[in-house]
């Protein structure tokens, strides 16, 4: 999305494959970053920490935000289930590992 809107030459957001090595720093490195105790805006990079006995301190996956209401994030993820996908967290979800917050 980021590509096809011209944002990655332009600097507003990075590319990367890798969430926890290249995305989260590139933010961080920027000031754009926010923990999962903030209340997200449309357009933000969610990132997640998921590890099966509990979280790591490292960003496993990455989505957009869509929208929030009713302290709910709503989210578009690709690769969720072998698809992209519309899904939904109660802002401050452990899994939230936090948010890029890029200067649109």
């Amino acid at each position: 999305c980021a590509n096809e809107c011209g944002y990655i030459d332009a600097g507003v957001v990075p590319k990367f494959a890798a969430c926890a090595s290249q995305g989260v720093p590139w933010f961080k490195e920027r000031g754009l970053w926010q923990d999962n105790s903030y209340e997200p805006r449309p357009g933000d990079i969610i990132f997640f920490d998921w590890d099966d006995g509990g979280q790591d301190g490292s960003s496993d996956h990455v989505g957009i935000v869509e929208k929030v209401e009713n302290g709910r994030v709503y989210t578009v993820e690709g690769n969720s289930g072998d698809s992209v996908r519309q899904n939904s967290y109660p802002i401050g979800y452990y899994e939230i590992y936090g948010y890029g917050t890029p200067a649109y």
